[in-house]
């Protein structure tokens, strides 16, 4: 029995193909990324979960008790949750490839999964990620493929951290990149770009 314990939309894909897991930023929902993901990979089964904590109304993944200061249990709670949720239904849907892509609070849980789950997701696309602890080491992200995307002006995920996370995905070995852009918070085509690079050997 699948854990459907997320409110999210779902689209199942064609026999074989991978299943892609989108998830969205603080205060967006299952909506957000939706239409992209399905443009991205048109036979892949999309899945996009709505956050299940909510932040003066506005949903989220994980609790935190102030700008970029993390509720570290939550975030594990959270972590094992997701983790479960989307291997129930990478299994029922008989995904030959298991992908995901989140942005802003999205791409928080989205590389804590991969982080703490090294062999679950295949390829991974953090857009705008916020990691303000060093991760421990994996040696199962060995060999997957990860793209960061970040605004060289973000107020809220500094250049630092962003290159500090990257520098962490390259020590575990995996097949990390990094696509930058002028600006903020905010994303810009060559992300977009980036993004469908990564995704196109799936397709």
């Amino acid at each position: 029995m699948t854990d459907n314990s997320y409110v999210h939309r779902l689209r199942a894909g064609a026999p074989g193909k991978p299943i892609l897991f989108v998830f969205h930023g603080t205060g967006g929902d299952e909506n957000q990324f939706f239409d992209f993901g399905s443009r991205l990979l048109p036979e892949a089964t999309i899945v996009s979960p709505r956050g299940d904590v909510s932040e003066y109304g506005a949903a989220r993944f994980f609790r935190r008790t102030g700008e970029g200061v993390y509720d570290m249990a939550d975030l594990e709670r959270a972590t094992a949750k997701m983790a479960a949720y989307v291997k129930a239904l990478a299994s029922e849907h008989g995904a030959s490839k298991v992908l995901g892509l989140g942005f802003s609070n999205g791409a928080n849980i989205l590389a804590n999964v991969v982080i703490e789950h090294g062999d679950l997701f295949d390829a991974s696309v953090l857009m705008h990620p916020l990691i303000p602890f060093r991760p421990k080491d994996n040696a199962a992200l060995e060999g997957r493929q990860v793209l960061i995307t970040a605004g060289e002006r973000d107020p809220i995920c500094p250049v630092p951290l962003t290159q500090a996370l990257a520098d962490y995905f390259e020590h575990q070995k995996a097949d990390v990149s990094v696509e930058w852009h002028p600006g903020g918070h905010d994303i810009r085509p060559n992300e977009i770009e980036a993004v469908r690079k990564l995704f196109a050997p799936y397709a």
